[in-house]
């Protein structure tokens, strides 16, 4: 079963550019950690098969962006040439 933590990760990022404040601003009140921290965690959460239940087109989402941040980085190139899209933060 998804924690209620991991749960209010996907909701958030679900609808995250709804909010009036920056993200990573929005990131350290709602989920007491660093970005970096709140990223690390989030991974973790979609290879969590449990996720997909929770919310499957969340998690799809961000494991195609995940993918395509790989692919970039991979091909040595910077995700700043990769014109934006869906956000970069998986």
């Amino acid at each position: 079963m998804l924690s209620e933590r991991h749960a209010a990760m996907l909701d958030f990022e679900r609808s995250w550019w709804n909010n009036d404040e920056p993200r990573d601003q929005v990131i350290r009140e709602r989920f007491q950690c660093s970005p970096d921290e709140y990223h690390t965690e989030l991974t973790t959460v979609l290879n969590d098969s449990v996720a997909m239940d929770h919310d499957p087109l969340v998690v799809r989402r961000l494991k195609r962006l995940r993918l395509r941040a790989r692919k970039l980085r991979h091909n040595g190139e910077g995700l700043a040439s990769s014109g934006g899209g869906e956000g970069q933060h998986a």
